[in-house]
């Protein structure tokens, strides 16, 4: 019997209970998947908390990325078949054993791309490729502080940063989580809990930095503009520890700078995006450039664990669910 986890109502990580389904049965342009890696995200929390919206009186099944084989195909499907391993990134509903899914929303995977690499790195991957590429373009001879840096996304950000021959610095929390981000392409780690991450990269960059990327949100902000030089971009695309509340356009008058609020899924949509950056996403993996690391496994019927963890910082990497 195939299986969802589902939250009935906003909340903390005990809303989330399991059920059983039917497996659903593809319409026109779309394929039934069996899913074998489920990638868990922090965006998973911001809809199961309700900091971001979903339908009053509606049960929802969270999980933004996930990697599976295609058992049935819908008609009018081209370019797939029953058998194939695809990956992908949904706003939601991958929590699941089985679901249906438009074609659209796939990317096959190459055959040096393994089911858990992919799930754990869809939206980390893809995300980290819109902030290098799509949200700042980075260039050589800039200078980047990269909040969270030991986490999914800040680790291959670091790799493909490194890859580019562009100097990084990451902040983490605890000698531990420095000592990861260093080893994933980071020129240097500020420690936020014992240094004052602005006094720090003004010691090391007295300029500023020409971009801030900040997952963090309410703690790291205004202290990510303190860090900018004249004209420099912050890059906010996350809020782990709350919504910067405070914020305030006069803010930006300090030097001329520049805010985005970037959504992986507002590229997605774009027509041709999907398939060039998982392209190049996927090579970078292949060749060994970009290593995605799984470090948290739990089953997909112990989602909530893997939330608690998440929430609670305690991890590192990528975390995916088995069903």
């Amino acid at each position: 019997m195939a299986y969802s986890v589902v939250a009935s109502k906003a909340g903390g990580s005990d809303v989330l209970e399991v059920r059983e389904i039917m497996a659903p049965i593809p319409g026109p342009g779309e394929v039934l998947l069996r899913h074998t890696a489920i990638g868990v995200n922090f965006i998973d929390t911001y809809f199961r908390t309700g900091l971001y919206p979903w339908p009053v009186d509606s049960d929802l099944v969270l999980g933004a990325e996930a990697a599976g084989v295609v058992e049935d195909v819908g008609r009018d499907v081209d370019g797939f078949s029953v058998g194939d391993r695809v990956a992908y990134v949904s706003a939601n509903g991958a929590y699941a054993s089985h679901r249906t899914i438009e074609a659209s929303q796939l990317v096959r995977l190459p055959d040096n791309v393994s089911d858990e690499t992919a799930a754990g790195c869809m939206v980390k991957g893809l995300t980290a490729r819109y902030l290098l590429h799509d949200s700042f373009k980075v260039e050589k001879g800039h200078n980047v502080l990269f909040h969270a840096a030991a986490g999914g996304v800040g680790q291959i950000a670091g790799q493909w940063l490194a890859a580019m021959g562009i100097r990084a610095i990451g902040t983490a929390g605890g000698p531990e989580k420095c000592a990861l981000a260093l080893k994933h392409g980071y020129a240097q780690v500020i420690d936020y809990r014992s240094e004052d991450f602005v006094e720090k990269t003004r010691a090391l960059v007295p300029d500023g930095v020409e971009v801030v990327y900040d997952s963090v949100g309410r703690d790291t902000y205004p202290g990510s503009l303190n860090c900018l030089k004249m004209h420099g971009t912050m890059v906010s695309f996350g809020q782990s520890s709350g919504v910067a509340v405070d914020f305030k356009l006069a803010d930006l008058a300090a030097g001329s700078f520049h805010v985005t609020r970037p959504i992986l899924f507002h590229f997605t949509a774009l027509p041709g995006w999907l398939d060039r950056a998982s392209s190049e996403l996927f090579a970078l993996i292949g060749e060994g450039t970009i290593k995605v690391d799984v470090n948290q496994t739990f089953g997909l019927r112990d989602a909530a664990s893997a939330h608690d963890a998440l929430e609670g910082r305690k991890t590192t990497g990528s975390t995916i669910l088995i069903p």
